[in-house]
């Protein structure tokens, strides 16, 4: 074992919450949902990586009503009827020493498109889905996401404020589902996401043109869920940093020194989404921890806790960027998908859990018992 505790097994404590460890499973779409509703896909899904050792497990991007969706499959919490599958997962969560998180999101003008294996673009609308006529799809502004994608209906002022309600209703559903941390999605292009960008809002009322008042739904948004959300339980805040079309790393660190003040404990930091197409689905080459920088200067500069995302895929990586002073929490999305034990791997790489007790016993008391009796444990190089 090393002389010091990685910081990557060492408890985080936020509100009164305690992780039992920096390593946090991303928010990663899985396209399974019926009807809005978890599935047996999601619950295998998730229970691995609690198995596998991660502090904290967030559920993919979950809509706050069925305009909201994104695509064919996304989970939702419009319904009290949606609520039970999410505490089976919960429930099996906490048992077995993981936190659960819930990322809340609204696909705004992104809305009705393919699955990704399926081509991406937006869904053929003669066509209906899940035996059920296509949803509307709504934004700030009647401004298309891009060619070929339907011109959103713009929301009024009276409906932007029935948005916000919508949000905190599913804060409600979020509670009586047993989630340990709140996300509000307002990255990726979305629409929270939308309203910030001048790009995508060119509304005139109260809800646009100035920074501020671009601001503002992103803001009423957070101060309604805190409002429901349990005073002892973390809200995080998913933020684009940068965007490629008029959103600033100044912008960024304005919004989440308001943020703070409204309640969120920890800003996610990653970036992108208004122009089309997707920095995590590029083929192009990205370098390993592109985003955490985002991370370490938004948690300097608004001094809220950050989690940094974004190919981190490497224990001594993540270690790194924890001692670094870039973040106090580590997110991990595809790398999880490759390898559902990654948290449990690593603490044995780094020396933190060599007699396996991050396992189940019903693992690791095997485990343990065959490095005992002197096995190899990993096959020859």
């Amino acid at each position: 074992m090393s002389d010091q505790h990685p910081m990557l097994f060492q408890p985080f404590r936020l509100r009164g919450l305690t992780l039992r460890n920096r390593v946090v499973v991303s928010p990663m779409a899985q396209y399974s949902a019926e009807d809005g509703a978890a599935t047996d896909w999601h619950f295998a899904h998730f229970a691995r990586f609690a198995v596998g050792g991660a502090g904290l497990v967030f559920s993919e991007a979950v809509k706050v009503e069925r305009r909201g969706l994104g695509t064919v499959g996304d989970m939702g919490l419009w319904d009290d009827a949606q609520i039970a599958p999410l505490r089976r997962i919960t429930d099996f969560l906490r048992r077995h020493g993981a936190a659960s998180g819930i990322q809340l999101n609204h696909a705004g003008r992104k809305a009705g498109t393919a699955r990704p294996w399926e081509g991406f673009g937006p869904l053929d609308r003669a066509v209906p889905i899940e035996g059920r006529a296509h949803w509307q799809v709504v934004g700030p502004s009647a401004i298309s996401h891009a060619p070929g994608y339907p011109v959103p209906h713009a929301l009024s002022t009276n409906e932007v404020v029935e948005q916000v309600n919508a949000w905190a209703q599913a804060a409600r559903r979020a509670v009586a589902a047993g989630f340990d941390v709140l996300e509000i999605h307002g990255a990726h292009g979305y629409l929270v996401h939308q309203f910030l960008s001048p790009e995508a809002n060119r509304r005139e009322d109260r809800y646009g043109g100035s920074l501020a008042n671009r601001m503002r739904f992103a803001l009423e948004i957070t101060e309604a869920v805190r409002a429901i959300w349990p005073a002892d339980r973390p809200v995080f805040f998913r933020i684009s940093a940068v965007d490629d079309r008029g959103w600033t790393m100044a912008d960024s660190i304005v919004l989440a020194r308001e943020l703070k003040a409204c309640g969120v404990d920890v800003i996610d930091c990653s970036s992108g989404g208004i122009a089309p197409g997707s920095p995590t689905a590029s083929r192009t080459g990205l370098q390993l921890g592109y985003q955490v920088p985002y991370a370490a200067e938004l948690r300097r500069e608004s001094a809220l806790a950050s989690m940094a995302v974004g190919l981190i895929v490497g224990a001594a990586q993540a270690e790194a960027i924890l001692q670094g002073g870039s973040a106090d929490l580590v997110a991990i999305g595809r790398e999880m998908l490759r390898d559902p034990f990654w948290a449990a791997h690593a603490a044995e790489e780094l020396g933190a859990d060599p007699g396996f007790a991050l396992l189940p016993p019903q693992y690791g008391w095997w485990l343990e018992r065959r490095r005992r009796s002197g096995y190899p444990v990993s096959p020859p190089s």
